[in-house]
Formats: structure tokens, sequence, C-alpha cells
């Protein structure tokens, strides 16, 4: 009896072991992804906005933010986002007729993604007016 609560203990204190602290990052936008849906080139500005929420015991850190051809990023958070707290990714497709399909790469101090990497996701199409 002695040894299977032993073994229990240790158990316990192993699994503790691998949880990961740190700055975690979780975004609203179901899958990393806005869908701009079918948009009119001229009628949207092309703007949207990723929110996300530290939900780890460290303040996050955005490093950099890479984004692919056409998406501008307007705005990012210039401060560490403190645990609990919300903030903001704002983007801008230039809206060139056709399917949208771009990403864009947040690096950040995250422990819940490989190397802090983020991949964030727009998609739609733009038609010509």
């Amino acid at each position: 009896m002695k040894k299977i609560v032993t073994l229990i203990v240790v158990v316990l204190f192993s699994s503790i072991g691998f949880a990961q602290n740190g700055a975690k990052i979780d975004f609203k936008a179901e899958n990393n992804t806005i869908d701009f849906g079918t948009i009119t080139k001229g009628k949207d500005n092309g703007i949207r906005v990723f929110e996300f929420t530290n939900t780890g015991d460290a303040p996050l850190v955005i490093f950099s933010i890479q984004s692919t051809s056409n998406v501008t990023i307007i705005s990012k958070p210039k401060d560490s986002v403190l645990p609990g707290k919300t903030a903001k990714i704002e983007v801008k497709y230039n809206l060139v007729p056709g399917p949208i399909r771009k990403t864009i790469t947040v690096e950040s101090n995250a422990v819940n993604y490989d190397y802090g990497r983020v991949p964030l996701k727009i998609k739609g199409e733009v038609i010509a007016n």
C-alpha cells in the first residue's frame, strides 16, 4: 500500500513539472483565421483586427510580425501584454480582386506555440466594383 501511495505522489509531482509556465497567447478568431467573406473593392477598407488575450502567468512580448504581400500591419502592441490582459493586431489587406489567402506570422515569447510563432490567416474574396 505504501508503494502505491508513493507511486501516486511521484506521478502527481512529475506531471506538475510538465505544465508550461510563461506567457500564452490565445486569439479570439476561430482557428486564428479571419474570413473576409466576399467583399467589393471600393466598398470595404480591408482592415481587420486580431484580438488576443495573454492567458499565461508571465508578460507576453510580441517580438515581430511578418506578413505576406498585400498585407500591412497597421498596429500591434508596443509594450508587453500582462497576464489576463487583451490586446490587438490590426491588419489591412490591399484589396486586389481575386481570392484572399494570406498568412501573418507573429513571433512572441508564448509557450503554447512552437518557438512562440503563431500563424494568423485571412481569407475571402475581393470582387471588382
